[in-house]
């Protein structure tokens, strides 16, 4: 059991602050997102850093887990925090999550169709980008489609 569901034993739904760990994949214009079957949106990959671990091992197992894919080699998009960033989860759980999220387009593997946490996984257009994106990554993908168009 991780770190986050130990202490929810203890706070129940309250807040929490939380460090995630995220990716955004990036081939030949498009960007790999996955539909979460929590709130049906479409998000990065990633998750909760845990105890002791580097944030960027985290965003890698988090890249595996969810897709199958390797991340080879990953570039720092950017840190995100503030009022946004507050969420409140189908289960009633509350966290502030800050956000440290990389881009990769260099990696490895077999992609999965689904896992335990999505529904689908697809590649999408970055200018036809799906509307339901997972709220707290509306700011993050504008500023990774942002990066890409200036590269």
């Amino acid at each position: 059991m991780g770190y986050i569901q130990n202490i929810r034993k203890k706070i129940g739904h309250d807040r929490l602050i939380a460090v995630g760990a995220g990716i955004f994949v990036y081939k030949d214009g498009k960007v790999l997102l996955q539909k979460r079957k929590d709130n049906l949106c479409w998000a990065l990959h990633g998750g909760v850093v845990e105890m002791g671990e580097k944030v960027e091992d985290a965003a890698k197992r988090e890249l595996f887990e969810e897709t199958g894919l390797v991340a080879n080699k990953l570039e720092l998009l950017g840190v995100f925090s503030g009022d946004d960033r507050m969420y409140t989860y189908t289960n009633g759980d509350e966290v502030y999550m800050i956000g440290i999220i990389y881009v990769c387009n260099d990696f490895s593997g077999k992609l999965l169709s689904e896992t335990d946490e999505t529904l689908e996984i697809k590649w999408f257009d970055i200018d036809n980008l799906p509307q339901e994106i997972n709220p707290p990554n509306i700011k993050p993908l504008a500023t990774f489609v942002d990066f890409i168009k200036r590269t």
